[in-house]
């Protein structure tokens, strides 16, 4: 039940369009999460098959990719979710925005730990590609269509290809 107060917060809070809670229960964002949250229950418990066979059924119904391996964070919203890939061992914080074509994917056929660690309060623009087993900090902004190949750290805006700074935020020089 949390999760769904959750979701609706998240929606709502990242979505002007959004005129109800019902709502909700038909954002693809929203459904490809609650088959995510099934499918990980049996990833986690090793029933491997079961739990592809939830995720690739996701795929199909809502446009969005989430591995069940994923480690995802409360309050993640995905706008326009078409074409978004999750990779396996991706780890998502809290409050994460996603537009429509980000990927948190692979380089190759690496084995472990290959895919992003993404921080909290990240917003991650249309068609970003964030690839590889790096890390963006928290409150980090990703323009779109940016390609990110290394890690980014906390409070700083990325754009391009490939992925380069234009602005960080600095700590206030009187704390």
């Amino acid at each position: 039940m949390n999760f769904i107060k959750e979701q609706i917060k998240a929606i709502k809070n990242n979505d002007p369009a959004i005129t109800s809670n019902l709502e909700v229960l038909l954002y693809p964002s929203f459904k490809a999460q609650v088959y995510y949250k099934i499918s990980h229950f049996f990833y986690k418990r090793k029933h491997f098959f079961i739990a592809r066979y939830i995720s690739e059924k996701a795929k199909r119904k809502t446009g969005i990719e989430i591995h069940p391996g994923a480690k995802i964070g409360k309050g993640l919203f995905i706008d326009h979710g078409m074409g978004v890939v999750i990779g396996e061992t991706s780890v998502i914080g809290n409050n994460v925005v996603l537009f429509h074509g980000v990927t948190l994917g692979g380089t190759g056929k690496e084995k472990g730990k290959r895919h992003p660690t993404i921080g909290n309060n990240v917003f991650i623009g249309s068609g970003a590609k964030i690839l590889g087993n790096i890390t963006i900090g928290d409150n980090v902004k990703i323009g779109a269509n940016a390609v990110i190949l290394k890690d980014v750290e906390k409070s700083a805006t990325v754009v391009g290809v490939p992925g380069h700074i234009v602005k960080k935020l600095q700590k206030n020089s009187h704390q």
